[in-house]
Order: structure tokens, then C-alpha cells, then sequence
């Protein structure tokens, strides 16, 4: 996501700002994983955690391809609805 030339998707969240309990809920997961339960390589995937009222999104783009570590993303936003959206853009 591209806004005045700044790419949203590889904000660094300031180390204070980082949570480090378990998210309230997870609202979306989804991994794309073709190769069954067994491979304990990388896989792309999306999710999608609410920490009170803000909503941490992240995951590995299913572009990159399956076994890779390329192309991981994450937003950090109050807006539900644009952290589901993104999150399935990247993995569908």
C-alpha cells in the first residue's frame, strides 16, 4: 500500500509499541501449504491478529512462492475491514 511514496506494508512498529501477550483475537489466517502437514518449510500466509483496538497484519506474499522468506509484509492499523482485505490481497 503506497500513500505519498511510502510503502505502509514495511513499517517497523518502534520496539516499545511491540506486543508481547498473545492477540485478544485472531480475526484471519489463511497458509497456502500445497505440500501437507509433514513440510516444516517456509509457506505463504496471511494473518490478521487484534491486539484492544488496533489490528496487527502480517504474513509472506503468496508471490514469493512456496519454501521462500521473500516478500514478507505487515500493517498496523485500527481499521478492521483494511487489515482483512490486505491480508487476502497478499495470499490469494
Amino acid at each position: 500500500m503506497l500513500i505519498d511514496n511510502v510503502d505502509f506494508t514495511q513499517l517497523e512498529l518502534p520496539s516499545q509499541m511491540t506486543y508481547d501477550e498473545d492477540p485478544d483475537e485472531i480475526v484471519y489466517f489463511e497458509e497456502f501449504d500445497p505440500c501437507g502437514i509433514l513440510c516444516d518449510k517456509n509457506h505463504p500466509f496471511s494473518t490478521v491478529e487484534r491486539y484492544g483496538h488496533w489490528y496487527y497484519c502480517r504474513g509472506q506474499d503468496k508471490k514469493a512462492g512456496i519454501h521462500s522468506s521473500l516478500m514478507q509484509w505487515r500493517l498496523f492499523t485500527k481499521d478492521r475491514q483494511l487489515a482483512v482485505r490486505t491480508a487476502k490481497e497478499h495470499i490469494e
